[in-house]
């Protein structure tokens, strides 16, 4: 029997244990789930044979060693910044090692190592980054086949609410970590190029550049820019292209209202709040808005943003309830941007009936013997409740695929490497299709930009 150790039974390992359960029996396969939380890693087992659930602390040497040096190829769904430690004990037992996140410089730098010993370390095999990969590369790569010029591509991908659980005014709820939704953004301009010219966002005006996108049968969304666009230049090796933009979607008029929160200084994560845990919500906001002798804390909220009273951004802010003076943020030394995830919280958080949604488009602007054409490709796809969310199934599915191909010796390449080799996306895609992951391909007038 072939083990297959996944670390972290979070949100995003559902779609992921379901899929390698069903295939355990035919494929020969025993599954360790490990979790710091023994009832969580329990919980994932659904009581198959083939599943073991063990408590495993990353940080217990002697027990995450014994664990890797037990299986026959890795699956870590931890947080990013933890995939390191499990990625050296694989080198020394000479294990192939999956993960979802963004490669980096640390993980990058056993590359050598990786391919000395012949081992796979995948990476970036989920939604975004992954299925983004995948999908793109596909289409470029079809391109390029036929002689064609890649001129635009521009990606955008976001994790929404599905329609018919569609109930805030903001039209979102929470499918993924919290704090990243808080965080998006900082940490540096947004960076891309538009007709050969850099362009760059600062945080502060980021979510008032918006581009529209329309998806037939789910409507109008918005995107603003992802934080480094250029560095796809490489990746999918489009270094003479004219146009190279990456997104993140949202429905119409989330980036406006969600500007609020940035001109006000909530989502700031610099710096701790004093008595952050006795503060009520409506002394958070007090605490950004200047003092005035007679004017309430509405008032000054609505002067200081500029809106009135009937604006729809009002009526955004008093759903998230939070002037209420009752209810208390209750976290010790917390930044302003971890009191704002908090309060989101209690309003955008799945319930166990609601569906999640994720949409993804592309777009690849070409010249093919001296005609321009544009093809554009979006994928829609609806999860089913709160625990098997369309995000766990687009994050999950891929990494279970890949760990599949590997252990069956479909994918050969070694080193640390990202999807974007043919071995890789074209039967990973291929099998999404299967699980209603489908991209539609349809030719457009190529438009290109004014620089």
């Amino acid at each position: 029997m072939r083990t297959i150790l996944i670390i972290g039974a979070g949100r995003s390992a559902s779609s992921l244990i379901q899929y390698l359960l069903n295939k355990a029996v035919e494929e020969d396969l025993h599954l360790i789930i490990g979790d710091l939380s023994l009832e969580s890693a329990q919980n994932k087992t659904n009581n198959h044979p083939n599943a073991t659930a063990i408590s495993l602390d990353i940080f217990d040497e002697r027990s995450r060693k014994e664990a890797i040096q037990k299986a026959d190829i890795v699956i870590s769904m931890l947080p990013a910044h933890l995939h390191i430690e499990v990625a050296k004990d694989c080198i020394i037992y000479k294990k192939n090692m999956v993960t979802a996140s963004y490669i980096s410089d640390a993980m990058q730098e056993l590359d050598v190592l990786a391919k000395e010993n012949n081992l796979i370390f995948m990476n970036e095999i989920g939604l975004d980054p992954g299925i983004d990969h995948m999908s793109a590369m596909k289409v470029i790569n079809e391109i390029k086949a036929k002689g064609g010029k890649m001129l635009l591509f521009e990606s955008f991908c976001g994790g929404l609410v599905a329609p018919e659980s569609d109930t805030n005014l903001w039209n979102y709820k929470f499918t993924w970590a919290p704090r990243n939704v808080v965080l998006a953004g900082q940490g540096g301009a947004a960076k891309f190029i538009q007709e050969g010219t850099y362009k760059y966002i600062p945080y502060c005006n980021l979510f008032r550049r918006t581009e529209f996108l329309e998806v037939e049968g789910y409507g109008k969304f918005e995107a603003y820019s992802n934080r480094d666009s250029l560095k796809y230049l490489d990746v999918y090796g489009l270094n003479d292209v004219l146009t190279l933009f990456r997104g993140t979607i949202r429905r119409v008029g989330f980036s406006k209202a969600w500007n609020m929160f940035v001109q006000l200084g909530m989502t700031d994560d610099s710096y701790v709040m004093e008595d952050s845990e006795n503060m009520s919500y409506r002394q958070f906001v007090n605490s950004f808005l200047p003092y005035h002798p007679t004017d309430s804390v509405e008032i000054k909220m609505r002067l200081i943003l500029k809106i009135d009273q009937d604006d729809i951004m009002w009526d955004k802010l008093l759903e998230l309830d939070l002037f209420n003076p009752n209810k208390k943020v209750g976290l010790k030394n917390a930044t302003p941007a971890q009191i704002l995830e908090k309060i989101l919280t209690d309003s955008w958080t799945l319930q166990p009936k609601d569906k999640d949604m994720i949409v993804m488009y592309h777009k690849f602007g070409y010249e093919i013997e001296g005609v321009k054409q544009q093809i554009d490709s979006k994928m829609v796809c609806i999860g089913e409740d709160q625990t098997y969310t369309a995000m766990a199934k687009t994050v999950g599915l891929p990494v279970a695929m890949a760990t599949l191909l590997m252990l069956n010796g479909k994918i050969k390449t070694p080193g640390v490497q990202l999807p974007i080799r043919e071995e890789v996306y074209l039967p990973i895609l291929k099998e999404l299709e299967e699980y209603g992951v489908i991209f539609k391909e349809q030719i457009v007038p190529y438009l290109g930009y004014n620089a």
